[in-house]
């Protein structure tokens, strides 16, 4: 096992980097990258880990090497960070890059106009499928990694997978089969995906939009896909700058669709709606009524209508917290009535809130819990309640997303644990915070070696039985 930086470059590699406050905002404070790969055993924990958490908890983010400057939080090269924990005990914490052929120096597209599908950052989720651990970013293939963190290489179902992967994948929890899709920027710009629970892809279907938007996210129910889209698209002048080639169109317009996952089908039933983005979703099931209820955070018109493409986009750096001007994004509800062909809308809270998670066992299927990261630390909503309870971070620390893990024995919803890794303004060392996912209380906090910047999404492995 290696430490230290990819091959040709140096730990010490600041040429072209601006120094200071002078470096842009997703660069610094929390969100400043590390410059190396490190590793770290016998972790020192505060409070008690509960026994039973035998397994990894690993995160990706964007982090981007030694002497690059990347144009946007979105676009850093991926960095996964890694905790083992075991029969109360934290083992250790490593981080390592995906060694994906972006950050070899291989152009997206190529000479010819052609797109290299694996030369892709790999920085926005990691899962486990049938198996195998997969580093996740929606503008390509995935790429295979090994428990301990080491990249095996780009991933495509043995030549089953000719689109790009979305980084927000569905694992139906009753049939344990993967639901996905992959964009493009041309037709067709959207493909529908199956894999079966032992990790074979069976199932790929062209599904029908009029255009390259930036679909982040969807949901599944029992019987249906639920599509998102949403007018932020794809504007070539934009994909020479170095950041985000996306931008908000009034024109395009904003619509919900629902497709039965019954294999073959392509026909989709769209819904307008108010005009918003979603950058993700907290479930989607199916009520006594036979109507779709969804559940995401949404994101006014108001979040996009500037050029947010360049350096530190306020959207991409708001992680979530009241520093942007812009409306908050909020947990909002779209319910979609078959029978009638209606839908409407309402916000299930008032306060900011992102990266929405859930009890898994419960995807597809009517929840009342939904947990979010937000300016102040992890709230849990209970939507049958109608109420808020957070968990807040000391001042200038920063919790990212909150993964559920259910206790083993627990029957109840909320009856497990949440882990969050906490980044730090000042760049202090990070923290992996567990929280009792019934009160939110601190049940241990597992203090890290070394800084972690703010980051994207992650899962907990368990240690397969």
């Amino acid at each position: 096992m290696t430490e230290g930086v990819p091959e040709g470059m140096t730990a010490g590699m600041t040429e072209g980097m601006p120094a200071g406050s002078s470096l842009p905002r997703h660069l610094r404070g929390r969100f400043a990258p590390v410059p190396e790969e490190r590793a770290a055993a016998g972790l020192t924990v505060r409070g008690a880990l509960p026994p039973e958490l035998d397994g990894r908890y690993l995160r990706n983010g964007p982090n981007p090497p030694p002497g690059e400057v990347s144009g946007h939080w979105f676009t850093g090269s991926g960095m996964l960070h890694g905790i083992r924990l075991r029969g109360g005990r934290a083992e250790w914490y490593r981080n390592r890059w995906v060694r994906t052929r972006e950050l070899a120096g291989h152009p997206f597209i190529r000479e010819d106009r052609t797109v290299d599908l694996a030369a892709t950052p790999a920085n926005t989720h990691v899962i486990r499928h049938a198996g195998m651990v997969l580093a996740l970013c929606e503008a390509g293939l995935p790429y295979w990694v090994t428990d301990e963190l080491e990249t095996v290489g780009p991933y495509d179902f043995g030549g089953r997978l000719r689109t790009a992967m979305t980084a927000h994948p569905k694992r139906d929890p009753v049939t344990g089969e993967l639901h996905l899709f992959g964009t493009g920027f041309a037709p067709p710009y959207l493909t529908y995906h199956r894999v079966t629970a032992q990790g074979e892809l069976l199932d790929s279907r062209p599904v029908e939009v009029p255009g390259p938007t930036m679909m982040h996210d969807f949901a599944v129910t029992a019987h249906h896909i639920v599509w998102l889209d949403l007018p932020v698209v794809l504007d070539p002048v934009l994909a020479g700058r170095g950041g985000v080639p996306y931008r908000w169109d009034d024109g395009y317009g904003a619509r919900l669709g629902i497709m039965s996952r019954a294999p073959g089908s392509t026909d989709v039933r769209w819904y307008d709606i108010d005009p918003c983005y979603v950058f993700h979703v907290g479930n989607a099931y199916e009520d006594t009524l036979g109507r779709i209820v969804l559940d995401a955070v949404r994101h006014a018109p108001a979040s996009f209508r500037h050029d947010w493409s360049g350096m530190g986009g306020s959207v991409a750096v708001r992680e979530p917290s009241g520093s942007s001007a812009a409306a908050p994004s909020v947990l909002h509800r779209w319910t979609l009535d078959p029978a009638t062909g209606h839908v409407t809308e309402s916000q299930l809270d008032d306060h900011e809130a992102e990266f929405p998670t859930r009890n898994e066992a419960l995807t597809g299927h009517p929840h009342r819990y939904l947990y979010t990261a937000c300016g102040d630390g992890i709230a849990k909503h209970d939507l049958k309640a109608d109420t808020r309870h957070l968990h807040k971070t000391p001042g200038g620390c920063h919790a990212g997303e909150a993964v559920f893990v259910p206790a083993a024995e627990g029957t109840g919803e909320d009856e497990g644990w949440l882990l969050s890794l906490v980044s730090d303004d000042q760049g202090q060392a990070g923290e992996l915070l567990v929280l009792d996912a019934r009160e939110l209380a601190v049940q241990a906090v597992v203090e890290l070696p070394y800084p972690v910047p703010a980051g994207f999404h992650g899962s907990w492995l368990p240690e397969p039985s």
